[in-house]
């Protein structure tokens, strides 16, 4: 007796839940009625069209030469060069703790042209894949900015 009651109960239950179910119909009819609505008052609603007048000016073009930015990513360590040497500004394009990813970011550099070199500095334990390697800061200056296209996040680092 007990069994047939849950029995029934559980297919109320199912039935309550089923009769609920929204139909698409519902769903459809509603929104051909706010699409009517919404056309019927675009209808009614007056078009005012407004003449646009901008007044012509004439403007001379100022060409600005771009300076290297001087210190603004400078940085300064102590590093030993593991492939290559070392001049006092140089512009890196990748620092890793792993010596197998930073020779290959260094042959995909000398593939490119460059004469990228390998440091490691010994207080970090990082290598510093080094892109280009100049005593003159303008120049490091240069390349990185000429490197930031490729390489958007390469900086410049004065060795010790």
């Amino acid at each position: 007796m007990k069994r047939n009651l849950i029995l029934g109960m559980a297919i109320l239950a199912a039935l309550a839940f089923v009769s609920c179910k929204s139909t698409e119909s519902s769903y459809k009819k509603a929104y051909d009625k706010a699409r009517q609505q919404e056309q019927a008052q675009q209808a009614t609603a007056p078009v005012q069209v407004t003449p646009v007048v901008t007044p012509v000016q004439t403007v001379t073009p100022v060409v600005a030469q771009q300076q290297p930015e001087d210190n603004s990513d400078l940085r300064t360590e102590s590093l030993t060069a593991v492939s290559g040497t070392l001049n006092a500004y140089n512009v890196v394009c990748g620092s890793f703790k792993s010596l197998d990813n930073a020779n290959n970011l260094c042959s995909t550099l000398k593939n490119k042209g460059y004469s990228a070199i390998i440091a490691q500095n010994p207080a970090t334990g990082m290598y510093r894949v080094i892109a280009t390697s100049s005593s003159s800061k303008s120049d490091a200056v240069a390349s990185r900015d000429k490197l930031r296209s490729t390489y958007p996040d390469a900086w410049l680092l004065y060795a010790k």
